[in-house]
């Protein structure tokens, strides 16, 4: 059977404040609102979602969260935001901690702030692509790579070797024209929708069956480096990029 349609979903937006790359990278401004309003407007947006969760261990990042429609339910504990903190950890957190509130759902979304051109249609598109296939655990967002792994090598010491072993007709993969590769995808940041059932009988966020969200343009876009800020601005200012509509703020948040 397919899913059903009327499945209740969560929105979990992950936003801790230690970004070493861009600082305080979630609040700074792009164009006119924090990065971090940019995907609570695409969630609200959407309409798909019961409830929009925003997970951070800030004050200052929960109030400006809320500002712009978001929900917190308490600010996430240290040990579950460390650098080498797995998502599994903090999802399973907040989702237990809505359980206790007396909110359950069939299905969460991880929406990552980090991608300021996913949109309202973005999420609905990947939503229904989900819904339709029978038997799946997840679904992720990837796009088609452009350094193809079977041009990747691993460097111990002083000698190195690829990441992809064996050959294609006869001859080794790294020494082939990238034309005559493998389409390879791989994930971005845009978003994640998985059954909640896989958190708790799969330990596991994605589960076995996972299947792929290819995103368009620049929908799966990431900021993690002051160079791709630069450039998502440059994207805005020459039109080439959208971001979602901001509702609701209409005075400078309270710094």
């Amino acid at each position: 059977t397919h899913l059903n349609k009327n499945l209740s979903s969560v929105a979990l937006i992950p936003a801790r404040c230690g970004s070493k790359r861009i600082k305080d990278k979630n609040i700074k401004l792009l164009n006119e609102h924090p990065l971090i309003a940019y995907t609570i407007s695409a969630a609200i947006n959407s309409g798909i979602f019961e409830d929009i969760i925003v997970s951070t261990d800030s004050v200052v990042y929960k109030e400006i969260a809320e500002y712009y429609g978001a929900s917190i339910l308490s600010l996430r504990p240290k040990e579950y935001s460390g650098d080498n903190s797995p998502d599994i950890d903090w999802i399973r957190y907040t989702l237990n901690e809505l359980e206790t509130k007396g909110k359950k759902y069939d299905l969460f979304s991880i929406l990552r702030p980090s991608s300021p051109f996913r949109r309202s249609e973005t999420i609905k598109r990947a939503l229904n692509a989900f819904l339709e296939f029978e038997g799946a655990d997840s679904i992720r967002a990837v796009e088609m790579c452009s350094q193809h792994p079977a041009k990747m090598w691993y460097v111990k010491e002083k000698n190195m070797t690829p990441v992809l072993v064996g050959d294609n007709n006869g001859v080794p993969w790294h020494s082939c024209q990238f034309i005559s590769l493998p389409e390879i995808y791989v994930q971005n940041a845009s978003l994640e929708i998985a059954k909640t059932s896989v958190i708790f009988e799969k330990d596991s966020i994605s589960g076995d069956i996972i299947i792929p969200f290819i995103t368009e343009g620049y929908e799966g876009f990431d900021i993690n480096h002051p160079y791709d800020w630069e450039y998502a601005t440059y994207l805005i200012n020459q039109k080439m990029a959208q971001l979602p509509l901001v509702q609701n703020p209409t005075s400078e948040i309270n710094r």
